[in-house]
């Protein structure tokens, strides 16, 4: 393993590192929107004015910021060095970031949107998305993976997921059960394929067209809220029919092997 003290006993930080503590900073920051332009406004006054949602869109750019950061520190590690406490950074990082983050946003959106009378089924779904966020990331810590696929949904993709459940406005209930729904879809041995190659190119194209989206939505240009809604919609596919296109491959796979 390599050294991670300096000369003096400093800790050198790899680019890598650096990259992973971004991440970490931009949960972080995706925290302080949510409540400092959401929650605090809702409790003091009852607003819910034109800075809900900016600080919504926020909020919801630097968790997409985090997935780009979490995307490319290990690309960066792969290709130059990284520390012995690069793969313990991350893992912490992202529970910060696609854990605790997107919970704290269901929450903050059942207190504004449902009031103390929905807070428990409230509260008990948030729950459920940061513990299968916990259960995803040491699950992740000691197992390997194999053939380029995850085990159970990624930790960045489901938070993204559902903030975009969030955003989409559905029906109390429906929307509470598709939370849950991806918080048990972490957990699962349902198979995602592993942004690498194209696939990565594709994922960092899609977190880029969505923070413009959501810059759009902050500022109410014309048609952002359909390309909300179409971008949401289609995180939400996406997160549906992953794991069946990787099922269907690996299906073929076999059946081409025994032919």
């Amino acid at each position: 393993m390599a050294d991670d003290r300096g000369p003096q006993g400093h800790l050198r930080l790899s680019l890598a590192d650096v990259l992973t503590l971004s991440n970490a900073v931009c949960g972080f920051a995706a925290i302080y929107c949510i409540t400092t332009a959401v929650l605090v406004p809702h409790l003091t006054d009852g607003s819910s004015g034109e800075g809900v949602r900016q600080g919504a869109a926020s909020a919801v750019m630097f968790i997409l910021l985090g997935s780009l950061f979490d995307l490319f520190d290990g690309v960066v590690a792969r290709k130059l060095r990284s520390s012995g406490m690069g793969a313990e950074l991350d893992n912490l990082s992202d529970l910060i970031s696609f854990g605790l983050a997107p919970a704290y946003f269901v929450v903050v959106w059942g207190l504004v949107g449902g009031g103390d009378d929905h807070l428990l089924p409230v509260m008990v779904s948030a729950v459920a998305v940061l513990l299968a966020g916990v259960m995803r990331l040491a699950r992740f810590s000691i197992t390997t993976m194999r053939d380029g696929m995850f085990e159970g949904m990624p930790i960045p993709f489901a938070a993204l997921t559902v903030l975009s459940v969030v955003l989409l406005q559905l029906p109390f209930v429906i929307t509470l059960v598709a939370v849950v729904a991806v918080a048990y879809l972490m957990v699962s041995r349902v198979e995602y394929p592993k942004p690498t190659g194209r696939l990565a190119i594709a994922t960092a194209a899609w977190g880029t067209v969505n923070i413009g989206c959501l810059v759009s939505w902050a500022l109410r240009a014309p048609g952002a809220e359909r390309l909300l809604v179409t971008g949401c919609a289609l995180q939400v596919t996406l997160a549906a029919a992953l794991p069946v296109c990787a099922a269907y491959r690996k299906v073929r796979t076999r059946g081409l092997r025994r032919g």
